[in-house]
């Protein structure tokens, strides 16, 4: 899959509500948080230069330099606000695949300026709102909501949920009850620090009895859960049985807690894409092993990676239409063309849409119209599909009845 190709067309230079091409570079950006601990997401940035690269090595955009430009977001609403600003400033086309939590303070900068989010993470309740977010994903609200069934077809009756103490994890909580209900299951809700070296207390509380039937699964992001599954390992449960959403368990994750001799061992995993090893992430691990990621080690495996780069393949796609009907690209074009209803298929999820009649039935949430999830389960050590293809957990999102 060829990423970006080089026939685009120019346009005259518009404000910052209508950024173009014409007048030298075609800007675009990606934040993420980076050297604050948990939150760590560098290699979408790291991702994002490499892409850049690739591409103007390639020639660039019809003879134009693709500028890329990244931002360190620091995990707070500051440093997001200011990566904002710092993308109207630059007249961005679009922001691409970023990771923030806190989209109350930099949607609003971006409707202002009238630039697309295409791609982000799904942390927070604007990109799943904002008439200027394009999710590729159903963001946490789907993982978890997709744990939650995924688990039911475990045979689970009891489910502990480890989740961050913060606000973004509260939201989690009525999603898995949503997907829990109907099988009549019980659900603990175990609220967690985002940063400890030692889960022991609530790793406990997660347990509980060790019943059987138990089932804990964890939605605190990689690191987190690693020391959760440290803490995990030294209580040594035998019944209580282990689920994580990407994000929290992926490959790397399963890989520095032992592997197919770790507590991730049998592990059930819901997930936005097909697993790493996946055929369908040879362009990806291509662009990753060449001289445009300048040494630095890109984890293929991290979801916020794959997210960009899912990102970066619509925003080719929605460019390469507009240039073949004569358009230019702008940020103006690229959201018309977005809300046109045109779908956009990158092969990585089902075919992403977001025309009005695509819309999740949804007054929090109207435009999480990726209600797709993929179960994984680890074996042999390695994260493999449970089952071929997507699961629709729309009905969860939706909060009404699952289908017969």
């Amino acid at each position: 899959m060829a990423l970006l190709p080089t026939l685009f067309s120019a346009s005259a230079c518009g404000g910052p509500a209508d950024a173009a091409t014409s007048a030298g570079d075609l800007t675009v950006m990606t934040w993420a948080p980076s050297g604050t601990g948990s939150a760590d997401r560098p290699g979408m940035t790291a991702l994002a230069d490499a892409i850049g690269r690739d591409v103007n090595t390639k020639g660039g955009l019809n003879g134009r330099k693709l500028r890329v430009l990244t931002c360190n977001e620091h995990n707070t609403a500051d440093g997001a606000t200011a990566c904002a600003q710092q993308a109207v400033s630059a007249q961005a086309v679009a922001v691409i695949g970023s990771y923030s939590q806190y989209g109350d303070r930099f949607m609003p900068i971006l409707e202002r300026a009238g630039i697309p989010l295409i791609g982000g993470y799904g942390l927070s309740q604007p990109e799943f709102s904002s008439p200027l977010s394009y999710p590729v994903a159903g963001g946490m609200p789907a993982l978890i909501g997709g744990s939650g069934r995924q688990l039911v077809e475990a045979g689970c009756k009891a489910v502990s949920l480890v989740r961050p103490d913060t606000p973004a994890g509260d939201n989690l909580l009525g999603y898995l009850a949503n997907a829990l209900k109907p099988a009549g299951i019980k659900l603990l809700d175990v609220k967690a620090p985002e940063q400890s070296s030692d889960y022991t207390p609530v790793a406990r509380k997660a347990i509980g009895k060790d019943e059987a039937g138990n089932c804990l699964t964890s939605a605190l992001g990689a690191e987190p859960t690693g020391n959760l599954l440290d803490s995990y390992r030294r209580l040594g449960p035998r019944n209580t049985r282990i689920a994580s959403v990407i994000g929290s368990v992926q490959q790397s994750v399963v890989d520095s807690t032992g592997g197919d001799s770790g507590p991730l061992a049998g592990a059930y995993v819901t997930g936005w894409y097909p697993p790493e090893s996946a055929k369908t992430w040879d362009s990806l691990r291509a662009v990753v092993r060449s001289d445009a990621a300048d040494g630095r080690s890109i984890d293929v495996s991290d979801p916020g990676v794959q997210t960009t780069w899912v990102a970066y393949e619509v925003f080719r796609q929605v460019a390469d239409r507009l240039n073949a009907a004569g358009r230019p690209v702008s940020s103006k074009t690229v959201t018309g063309l977005l809300d046109s209803g045109e779908q956009v298929d990158v092969g990585l999820t089902p075919p992403l849409n977001w025309g009005t009649t695509n819309m999740l039935p949804s007054t929090e949430s109207p435009r999480l119209v990726n209600t797709w999830v993929t179960y994984q389960v680890v074996k042999g050590g390695r994260m493999t599909l449970q089952q071929p293809g997507f699961v629709d957990v729309r009905w969860v999102l939706t909060g009404s009845r699952p289908p017969a």
